[in-house]
């Protein structure tokens, strides 16, 4: 991590904010005999709730690595009844597809497909593109959220399982990645064209406001439990056992099972100044499961998941030429602070924030993100 990076600030010592958060993570989600201890209290919580229904929890899945395996440990590991749930905005990894299709088959876990208005998914990923933001994938991130939200609802269930973790991920800089449901909303209204289709509980589309938020956490108590956070999770180990248990092919890059990335990295670089592998090596460097040595050798070449022809398909795909395409993102580089977003309130809901990330009301890593990240 460098000052590339919004919101870093190094120490007498020479280490950065973002080291200290992985600390303090590490210490509050521990994965040692204390995290197995931890996960089995959420594991008899889980059953006793969804005791006598068709699933006990839910659990999101895209064909990637970390989705793959969660619901691999999910069932076969602690004996839980998922439902597995994607949400598909039309940019899948075929590779990914067929991960998932053949997971689910193995586990007997039903897999449950989300897909999204192509026309709202397409327009979305064309306005944010015109406003000129990182968060090129605003609309699939909420869609994801909304999609496990709107299945817990519908099935009334209690629990969602996040299938990350910070150990190998890392948490990106705020102004790289912000998620805001009104921010969507107001992007949409200066840059869309087509109207989204409004909030239903059950079929929540690309609403997750505050109200929304409210609604899932509060009114319908649904808990989001991270439960990798307390896992000695190790990829290499990882990929070793998803594919001789579950069949799996590597899609070709971490977030490769969407292949929009592929545009979102190449702009993130070029348009930016953003090198979003910086979070997730220097993650797996504080983990030991990388060589700092060899993550700094890596950043120096270009990514490999941005491949000029899966990025000219992604154009395509949206309807647009080169030539339009180049002009759009010729635009000046701008943040989510230029548009309307809850960012303000958010910031004078800390405390309320910080009680309902440790009620897991919110994900674990909320409030972390928001006044933990940078400004």
């Amino acid at each position: 991590m460098d000052t590339t990076v919004p919101g870093i600030k190094f120490d007498a010592a020479g280490e950065c904010n973002f080291c200290a958060l992985h600390d303090k993570m590490a210490a509050e989600f521990p994965n040692d005999e204390r995290g197995v201890a931890i996960t089995q209290k959420w594991v008899d919580k889980i059953k006793a709730t969804g005791k006598d229904k068709k699933y006990d929890c839910v659990v999101g899945i895209s064909g990637g690595r970390d989705s793959t395996y969660t619901i691999y440990y999910v069932t076969k590991v602690l004996g839980l009844r998922p439902i597995a749930v994607h949400f598909n905005d039309g940019f899948g990894n075929p590779v990914a597809g067929e991960n998932m299709v053949k997971a689910c088959k193995i586990l007997g876990v039903e897999l449950r497909t989300i897909t999204s208005d192509w026309r709202e998914s397409k327009d979305l990923k064309l306005a944010f593109l015109k406003a000129s933001t990182p968060d090129m994938e605003e609309g699939t991130d909420i869609g994801i959220a909304t999609s496990l939200y709107g299945v817990a609802a519908k099935e009334g269930i209690k629990y969602v399982i996040i299938g990350q973790s910070f150990r190998t991920e890392g948490i990106a800089p705020l102004s790289w990645n912000y998620l805001d449901g009104k921010y969507l909303h107001a992007v949409h209204k200066r840059f869309g064209t087509v109207p989204l289709r409004k909030w239903h509980p059950h079929d929540p589309g690309f609403n997750l406001g505050i109200r929304e938020m409210f609604y899932y956490s509060i009114q319908k108590g649904i808990r989001t439990v991270p439960l990798l956070y307390y896992h000695d999770y190790v990829r290499k180990d990882v990929d070793q056992l998803i594919e001789r248990e579950l069949q799996w092919t590597n899609p070709g890059a971490h977030y490769f099972d969407d292949l929009y990335q592929s545009v979102m990295s190449h702009l993130n670089r070029v348009k930016f100044g953003i090198e979003r592998r910086l979070f997730n090596y220097s993650a797996l460097v504080r983990s030991g499961q990388m060589e700092r040595q060899e993550a700094l050798e890596r950043v120096k070449t270009t990514y490999s998941i941005e491949d000029p022809k899966i990025i000219s398909l992604c154009i395509k795909r949206l309807g647009l030429t080169q030539e339009e395409f180049d002009q759009i993102v010729s635009v000046p580089p701008k943040t989510f602070r230029d548009y309307p977003s809850s960012y303000q309130f958010i910031r004078l809901m800390r405390i309320p924030i910080w009680i309902a990330c440790k009620m897991s009301l919110l994900p674990g890593s909320a409030y972390d993100k928001y006044f933990n990240c940078g400004k």
